[in-house]
């Protein structure tokens, strides 16, 4: 019996490990998108203010999609995790040596602040993404109303301009 709950708490532990990777990975994957989605847009944005608008939004929608598609992968893992954690809390608490529960319990601590870690990191993330699309968005639409602004009553405002001007140039 001790041979087969060591190695159930093996397995448990290489589940772990791997699901631990895989969220390492995952998370510094999805960090880069977060930070090119931010310095993709502000390039775009000060490089060529009289492109078309949908080149931008055709690159923000597609980094949308997978800014969602990996949050859900993140979430999945950190939900997998979270059971293997708890199967190792259960494991823990039903072994009989003091000896070895005192080094399950380290174990299963140091897995439980991993956890911990990484869930604290992917929300850190995601909630700068979020902000940072936000004020992309409104930066876009006040952009897109100087815009239409600009080009709805240039000609009249460079008409202004130049009468003013004239007028000054007469009066002097």
């Amino acid at each position: 019996m001790a041979a087969g709950s060591s190695n159930y708490w093996e397995d448990l532990r290489k589940q772990a490990r791997q699901l631990e990777n895989e969220l390492d990975l995952k998370l510094v994957s999805f960090s880069k998108l977060c930070t090119s989605y931010s310095h993709s847009n502000s390039r775009e944005g000060r490089r060529d203010r009289y492109s078309s608008d949908t080149t931008p939004l055709l690159n923000g929608s597609s980094q949308d999609h997978m800014f969602e598609t990996m949050a859900v992968e993140i979430e999945q893992l950190l939900a997998k995790l979270t059971g293997v954690n708890d199967k190792m809390a259960e494991y823990s608490s039903t072994a009989g040596v003091t000896s070895i529960n005192a080094a399950l319990m380290h174990t299963l601590q140091r897995h439980r602040d991993i956890l911990q870690d990484y869930t604290h990191e992917f929300h850190k993330t995601k909630a700068n993404f979020q902000a940072i699309r936000e004020r992309e968005d409104l930066l876009g639409s006040v952009r897109k109303d100087i815009e239409s602004y600009k080009t709805g009553s240039g000609v009249n405002n460079r008409r202004t301009e130049l009468f003013l001007k004239e007028h000054e140039h007469l009066r002097r």
